[in-house]
């Protein structure tokens, strides 16, 4: 059963380890998943009106929306979940985790596959933008608020905007959800540590003329 194979699957991946009841009761992911079950199923059948009006209700009350044209694979585990949009063409395999504020989205109007494809055991980052339909490959990793518009390459762990591989790729954590590759530049960093040699000099010129 579907269900309890989410159960597993979220009580695998998730390091605050829920009990099984807590998973079924409390995780947004999982509801949205399942009522996608339901509005994909409606809208393979015909009935485009219900099945939106489903996806309208799964977003109301998990904060994650669906299109019901989306396909999705088993043990798909949405984290959080709060604000991602997954686009009408899209497609997502199997063992796919997918934090919040994601959007799988397109960039076109045209008719057509619009959106991307994340393959099997992919890891779509927190705040991560990926657009057009391209491939997200086999196992690879998209950075916290990367922006994805071109193919990402089986087993690559691409960041940044636009997103490209790490300078140093074995600096790279294991796990992206929430933040970017060590070592990698900090630009807030950086201004703090300008506005301090700043404030420095103020000071000693002030000495001066004191």
């Amino acid at each position: 059963m579907e269900l309890f194979e989410l159960v597993r699957s979220i009580r695998a991946r998730d390091p605050a380890r829920p009990g099984q009841l807590e998973a079924i009761l409390c995780y947004a992911g999982l509801h949205a998943v399942l009522w996608h079950r339901l509005a994909h199923g409606l809208w393979r059948r015909g009935f485009r009106t219900a099945g939106r009006c489903v996806s309208h209700l799964s977003r109301w009350l998990t904060g994650i929306e669906i299109h019901p044209g989306a396909r999705i694979g088993r043990r798909l585990f949405i984290d959080h979940g709060l604000g991602t949009v997954i686009g009408e063409t899209a497609e997502i395999g199997d063992d796919v985790l997918i934090y919040h504020n994601v959007t799988l989205g397109g960039l076109t109007m045209r008719p057509g596959k619009r959106h991307p494809t994340i393959r099997d055991g992919a890891v779509i980052g927190a705040g991560a933008q990926v657009l057009g339909p391209i491939v997200v490959g086999l196992g690879a990793r998209v950075g916290a608020n990367a922006v994805v518009v071109s193919e990402v390459p089986p087993g690559l762990t691409v960041v940044g905007i636009p997103a490209r591989p790490p300078e140093h790729p074995e600096a790279v954590g294991p796990s992206l959800g929430y933040g970017i590759a060590r070592g990698a530049p900090d630009p807030v960093a950086d201004e703090i540590a300008a506005l301090r040699e700043d404030l420095d000099l103020l000071r000693a010129q002030l000495s001066r003329r004191a």
